[in-house]
């Protein structure tokens, strides 16, 4: 995995998984399978901050480069509770792969401070089943897939064209081939 200097960043990670136990698929939940553990995303994250910082992309606001505390909450729940949310925010019926509720804007409120808070993280872990299925890749790839997504929408990217959702996901498979 990517290592720079994982001693000077900090990630503040609220982590809630469900509890999938009682879902049709014995093999949708594992327990003991490392996407299920606060532990693999925070290293996880705080790898992907790193690469990002040290690498001062353009797509992100420059106020996020001097920052050394990163807070986040990252929650892995069903089709029925993504549903629910993905109605009352986005106003769209049905469930989605993933939700972000990005808290950056365009200006630095955190000037003087050596943290920030970047917002709420969704993912659906049927829908991500699903997808690993299509796709024909493992469950933890999906779920990197689907948490890079999010969370460079955290970070301030989007995609408002071909071009822009083009570069956001070549530099998801670049954040994810980190991790190896």
């Amino acid at each position: 995995m990517y290592q720079k200097d994982n001693a000077s960043l900090q990630i503040d990670l609220v982590f809630k998984c469900n509890d999938f136990s009682n879902l049709s698929d014995p093999f949708l939940y594992q327990p003991g399978n490392l996407i299920f553990e606060s532990s693999f995303w925070e290293e996880v994250l705080l790898c992907w901050i790193n690469i990002i910082l040290s690498e001062k992309n353009t797509s992100f606001p420059n106020f996020i480069f001097d920052k050394k505390i990163f807070s986040l909450s990252l929650q892995i729940i069903n089709n029925n509770e993504i549903s629910s949310i993905n109605q009352k925010w986005m106003d769209k019926s049905g469930p989605t792969d993933v939700l972000s509720f990005p808290m950056i804007s365009d200006e630095d409120t955190t000037k003087n401070l050596n943290f920030i808070e970047l917002g709420d993280l969704f993912i659906s872990l049927e829908m991500a089943f699903q997808q690993s299925l299509e796709f024909d890749h493992s469950i933890k790839k999906e779920m990197l897939w689907l948490a890079s997504h999010g969370f460079l929408h955290l970070l301030g990217w989007e995609h408002n064209d071909d071009n822009e959702l083009d570069n956001m996901l070549n530099f998801q498979e670049y954040l994810i081939s980190k991790l190896d």
